[in-house]
């Protein structure tokens, strides 16, 4: 059963020039895995974190370096949630999280999905 959908689009230019004039959102939004990253690859990231509160219905519990988007060898990203994030996911009920990221023409989009999945649980949000 779908529990929430969540979507966000971010301007890859103008997130890149936040970046460059907060360098503390570095840490405060990403985990140190991340950090290294190209600014396209930071902002779909960053959607998709976005797109995950919304899924979730809010962001009580939710912290950002908890969320963490990794790649699967295929490399389907999936998101690998930490801390009070995972916590908050699980007390809502949420066995399977989706994601779907894109970045082209300076825009990067993130849709996520959220679910339980009766009988087979997957608390991490890697799905």
């Amino acid at each position: 059963m779908i529990i929430g959908i969540g979507v966000d689009l971010v301007d890859i230019p103008r997130f890149e020039r936040s970046l460059e004039r907060t360098p503390a959102l570095l840490q405060r939004l990403f985990s140190p895995n991340e950090r290294s990253l190209k600014p396209h690859s930071l902002a779909a990231r960053y959607a998709a974190k976005e797109a995950l509160i919304k899924a979730l219905g809010g962001s009580d519990g939710v912290h950002w370096t908890d969320i963490e988007i990794a790649s699967e060898p295929s490399g389907r990203p999936v998101f690998a949630l930490s801390g009070s994030t995972a916590s908050a996911v699980a007390e809502r009920g949420i066995t399977a999280v989706h994601l779907s990221l894109s970045h082209d023409a300076g825009l990067a989009a993130a849709y996520v999905v959220a679910e339980r999945v009766e009988g087979g649980a997957d608390t991490k949000g890697g799905r």
